[in-house]
């Protein structure tokens, strides 16, 4: 497996989900990393020093080299492609890249408005939108049946639309949404915190 030539650099906060996919499959590849802390609780993301690394003013961001990604999704694409000569985390044929981008797909639209959303409401005392937990009951059911017929969510092992899911699915219940009534979707959880190298994400204390 190719390495970098010095640790990548990972703009984080601890308590997102988006950076926590990120650190997980850095760890997953044993890939040595050096994680910046970004305080969004401050707006650090809004300053122009970090708005030169991500115009969106979102973490995570990484910078191997001279090279500079934002946005999770693409992140885990890059790591996958550069440092994977498997192609296990992300399959190279069509149909196998095309399994991986529709997991990642749900990750950016029903896992972060439904389960995603539903957890920062609680995290920053905002109203709660009922329309997050009927996204992440409806989400949670297909993934729950999908998930009873084979063991990740792109392939017969895990890849990056696993990691994409896992964070925000795992603490969903931070957000109010239980994963009580998806036993297969539990059992999945347990199936990637069993991967060698795994690293969760931290609880929150007052969402415990």
């Amino acid at each position: 497996m190719p390495r970098p030539t010095a640790p990548i650099r990972v703009y984080h906060h601890p308590l997102s989900g988006h950076a926590h996919r990120v650190r997980l499959f850095l760890s997953l590849l044993e890939l040595p990393f050096e994680a910046i802390e970004i305080d969004i609780t401050k707006g650090e993301q809004k300053r122009p020093e970090f708005l030169s690394l991500n115009a969106f003013g979102q973490v995570p961001v990484i910078q191997d080299g001279d090279t500079t990604i934002a946005d999770s999704n693409a992140i885990l694409t890059y790591l996958a492609i550069r440092y994977d000569e498997t192609a296990r985390w992300l399959p190279r044929d069509a149909i196998g890249a095309a399994q991986v981008q529709r997991w990642l797909s749900v990750a950016a639209g029903q896992l972060l408005n439904g389960p995603g959303n539903a957890r920062v409401n609680v995290l920053f005392g905002r109203p709660q939108d009922p329309r997050c937990g009927d996204i992440a009951s409806a989400l949670f059911t297909r993934m729950d049946a999908h998930l009873a017929a084979q063991p990740f969510l792109a392939a017969a092992h895990a890849t990056i639309a696993d990691i994409a899911l896992y964070t925000y699915t795992a603490h969903a219940p931070e957000g109010g949404v239980s994963l009580q009534p998806y036993p297969h979707v539990r059992a999945w959880l347990d199936r990637i915190e069993a991967l060698p190298h795994f690293v969760g994400m931290v609880r929150n204390k007052a969402l415990a």
